[in-house]
């Protein structure tokens, strides 16, 4: 049996508090659910998948009070609460986020405390994160706010993911849905090492600096004056 939790009624239809809701009318609508039976303050559909009988579930005593309509459902299909799939809104996920749980506490959900103390915790769930309320809004207040434009898309789409995880757990089983769902993606494969670069030739070696020439040798003196030489007397003029 699926249980989807949320609150009748008009005023509620798009608000985050739905989503166990919206996601079992998704189910329905793929399963070819036509109808719904109002038994015990609960409507109830019965659908065929993977050749299994299935019952989709939605209380109508308001999210608070969900424990006692799921208890009487299951108590008239001869079901025990391991019998069943709940899926409800998760502020503890970002939005986007789901993930499948096996028991495990309420969490702060009302819903899931009226579950817990009709019937204890021993249940699988399918969680759809709807993240926390922005700044210091109250949590009932974002819980309940009506989604538009952009922001009620992403939930839809999210909701559609949610319908398709419920019915591999339909078809594989609670922990086979769970390890593929969690399991890590495979790390990206790491390039090829590039080929190292051959060596660039190296440079013709720059021709040897010339040698300093020598010191020239210190210019030779110079040669000293020649000598003057002394001019002839003339001969004396001797008397006779």
């Amino acid at each position: 049996m699926i249980v989807g939790l949320g609150n009748p009624g008009p005023a509620y239809v798009d608000t985050r508090h739905n989503a166990g809701f919206r996601v079992v009318d998704l189910l329905a609508d793929e399963l070819k659910v036509n109808y719904w039976k109002l038994a015990g303050d609960a409507l109830m559909g019965v659908a065929s998948c993977e050749g299994e009988k299935v019952v989709l579930l939605k209380p109508q005593s308001f999210m608070n009070l969900s424990g006692g309509p799921v208890k009487g459902a299951l108590a008239r299909l001869g079901l025990s609460a391991v019998d069943m799939l709940v899926i409800h809104d998760e502020l503890d996920l970002s939005p986007g986020t789901l993930r499948l749980k096996l028991g495990g506490g309420a969490g702060g959900h009302k819903g899931l405390r009226s579950l817990h103390q009709a019937l204890g915790s021993d249940y699988a769930r399918l969680r759809v994160g709807i993240g926390r309320p922005p700044g210091r809004m109250d949590a009932a207040d974002f819980v309940l706010a009506r989604m538009k434009g952009s922001e009620l898309e992403e939930f839809a789409l999210t909701c559609a993911r949610a319908a398709e995880l419920a019915r591999a757990a339909l078809k594989d089983g609670i922990l086979q849905a769970m390890n593929e769902h969690h399991a890590p993606e495979p790390a990206p494969a790491a390039p090829p090492a590039a080929s190292s670069p051959e060596p660039a030739p190296a440079p013709n070696p720059a021709p040897p600096a010339p040698e300093p020439a020598p010191n020239p040798a210190p210019p030779a003196p110079p040669a000293p004056p020649a000598a003057p030489t002394p001019a002839s007397s003339p001969a004396p003029d001797w008397p006779e």
